[in-house]
């Protein structure tokens, strides 16, 4: 009897008017080039096929995927209530993607697929229908049991991984939203995500201040005094290799980079500007913290190239390729999360 094959991605693709459909038709037509394991996408085919002549084939058993993968695209087809046109998304295309959501998240989550990657979707489009998150990283979050502030956003690229403490909320808000406990709350994050998923099995990170110098020493702001060292302090005494707190602008260089496997920043922007400047199509968004691994492209739907054949499809082959690697991870570590979709994050 030959070996069972591994379950494949699930890769959802997001909101039918944009880049979604494209790209991930064309990580399976360049899947040799990119390294890319047996995946399936879920969604509309009539979206791949406004975009796409390629080869595509709806699949009714998982089990079929990596036969079927060599030969066509398979999909877990949903049918949007009408097609859409290439970049003009409509509230039957922002259901027809939550309705994908919904299905690559119950597959990870009862291990019909190894992992899913979500496909990029509006919020202003998902919003109109009455998605009440504030983003496929909550709607995931929630669907898997797990409370949001114990999830953590990470962008991932090749040199540099990093972990915002807050995240979509005014630059305004941000220092008055940060606490010792959420800073805590999601370096732990960090350091178990960087364990399960990557095979750190001593992961080191690095967090920043949030004023310049990092504060200096309370002539500068009094927040790395009074919540980030106590929460450096805090997670030192649990046995976590931390250093900081950091000075924003001299944590990113290559040298630097060296002496940690992540960086801890405080703010939206403080974490995704030097991912992206590095890492531009390259990054890839992994949620920590959950039962299931989930990826997506750090990039949106990009609305206004949608149809024109110009998306460029190495952030989504990047988050496949991460989603597996961090699925391989996980079952060779035995993580009792993989097969146990009850168990507490």
């Amino acid at each position: 009897m030959g070996a069972v094959a591994a379950p494949a991605i699930g890769v959802t693709l997001g909101d039918p008017a944009g880049i979604g459909p494209e790209i991930v038709a064309r990580c399976w037509q360049q899947r040799g080039e990119f390294g890319l394991p047996p995946f399936v996408a879920i969604g509309d085919p009539a979206s791949i096929a406004a975009v796409w002549d390629g080869p595509v084939r709806p699949v009714e058993r998982l089990g079929d995927v990596p036969a079927t993968f060599d030969e066509a695209l398979p999909i877990v087809a949903i049918p949007a209530e009408q097609a859409d046109t290439p970049g003009q998304p409509s509230p039957a295309g922002a259901r027809c993607a939550l309705q994908s959501l919904e299905m690559g998240v119950g597959l990870a989550r009862t291990g019909s697929t190894a992992a899913v990657v979500t496909g990029p979707v509006s919020k202003a489009q998902l919003y109109g229908i009455g998605f009440t998150h504030p983003g496929q990283t909550e709607f995931v979050a929630e669907r898997c049991g797990v409370s949001k502030a114990n999830v953590a956003m990470m962008l991932a690229g090749p040199s540099l991984r990093c972990v915002p403490v807050t995240t979509h909320i005014p630059l305004a808000e941000a220092a008055a939203a940060l606490s010792t406990d959420l800073v805590a709350a999601r370096a732990r994050a960090t350091l178990r995500g960087l364990i399960r998923n990557f095979g750190i099995e001593r992961p080191r990170l690095a967090i920043s201040g949030l004023n310049p110098h990092a504060g200096e020493n309370g002539a500068l702001g009094s927040e790395e005094i009074e919540v980030i060292i106590p929460a450096i302090e805090r997670l030192r005494e649990e046995g976590w290799d931390v250093i900081g707190p950091l000075p924003a602008d001299t944590m990113f260089h290559e040298r630097a980079r060296a002496n940690y496997d992540a960086a801890l920043c405080m703010y939206h922007d403080q974490a995704l500007i030097p991912l992206k400047a590095l890492h531009f199509d390259e990054g890839v968004n992994m949620t920590l913290g959950l039962p299931i691994v989930r990826t997506s492209p750090d990039h949106g739907t990009a609305f206004d190239i949608a149809g024109k054949g110009i998306a460029e499809p190495s952030a989504m082959a990047h988050a496949i390729r991460t989603a597996h690697l961090a699925a391989r991870s996980r079952d060779a570590q035995g993580d009792p999360a993989v097969q146990d979709i009850t168990a507490p994050a």
